[in-house]
């Protein structure tokens, strides 16, 4: 099992940018795949980002497409979410999520979740 805790959210203009952080333990983080999923009130739980384990391939929403970018570290076991050109409806919790087996976009497919971390966009 893999714990997460992501840090970095906060109040934003539209129009700027923030990066998100998520930290993990456990010994078998570099054979996780994270991703990082979003949630608005009223809202159901939305894929946003995702990475292999090895960091070769990277996987988007079509609404951030362009505008974010997920990287990861695995020597510091953390997992990032560059968000640019931030817009209103970007506003969500953000939660990041590793599982050990194939990327997907369906969010009851990921072992693993952080706690979330509130993102909020001005417009």
């Amino acid at each position: 099992q893999v714990q997460l805790v992501e840090s970095g959210g906060g109040l934003v203009q539209a129009g700027g940018s923030l990066r998100l952080s998520c930290a993990a333990s456990g010994r078998t983080f570099r054979r996780y795949a994270l991703g990082w999923f979003r949630q608005a009130p009223g809202k159901e739980r939305e894929f946003v980002a995702a990475i292999s384990w090895s960091g070769g391939s990277t996987y988007y929403g079509d609404s951030v497409k362009g505008r974010f970018i997920i990287s990861r570290d695995n020597a510091k076991n953390t997992v990032y979410l560059q968000m640019n050109s931030l817009k209103f409806d970007d506003t969500a919790v953000y939660y990041c999520a590793a599982d050990p087996g194939s990327i997907t976009t369906m969010p009851a497919e990921w072992r693993s979740w952080g706690q979330g971390t509130q993102v909020t966009v001005s417009s």
